[in-house]
């Protein structure tokens, strides 16, 4: 029975966190908050998670394997791929959210979350060996043409206010998003 209720408040935390981080950043994020929205001590946060630093990578780490498991990549169908991140990020705003604070905040410059940086290690070779294949266009190196995709997949998942009406992204926005995103990328990497 503890082992559950231990799951169980990780969970909490985990979540609690996520929206955290999400609405306010690293910087702006509190433990005192995280703990009373997942109805837990903070101590528990320390104690099960580490630090604040160690809690935020715990939370983007976790997302990307989800992310992972959601969105599965191709390297010689980029624009497919593009499309379930884009579906990804539609479904769960608050996570392009939490890579947009990681990537805005300033202190955030020299943090390198691992788990990322591997995973965009093993896809820009994969992309790389697409290129030399002739399967995808090869004008653009591939890890600015990876970074390229993933950024326009996630662009209209973090709206501002000039490019959204009040209330978000309607449904028939996102599909009309979604299909000028699968068109952009297409062009991008089809072969010459």
């Amino acid at each position: 029975m503890k082992r559950r209720d231990a799951d169980d408040t990780r969970r909490r935390i985990f979540e609690a966190a996520t929206a955290e981080f999400g609405a306010h950043g690293i910087a702006g994020a509190r433990i005192d908050r995280i703990a009373a929205a997942a109805g837990a001590n903070k101590q528990l946060i320390y104690a099960y998670f580490g630090n604040k630093r160690e809690l935020f990578d715990t939370v983007v780490s976790g997302h990307l394997a989800r992310l992972l498991d959601e969105a599965p990549f191709d390297p010689t169908d980029l624009p497919a791929h593009a499309a379930s991140i884009f579906d990804h990020y539609i479904r769960h705003p608050e996570l392009a959210r939490l890579g947009a604070w990681h990537a805005l905040d300033p202190a955030e410059a020299g943090h390198r979350i691992a788990a990322l940086e591997s995973v965009i290690k093993a896809r820009t070779a994969a992309v790389k060996h697409a290129q030399r294949a002739g399967k995808i266009s090869d004008t653009i190196p591939a890890a600015d043409l990876l970074a390229m995709v993933a950024n326009l997949a996630s662009m209209w998942a973090v709206p501002t206010q000039e490019w959204s009406p009040p209330g978000g992204i309607t449904p028939a926005q996102a599909r009309r998003h979604r299909a000028a995103l699968l068109e952009a990328v297409r062009r991008l990497v089809e072969p010459a």
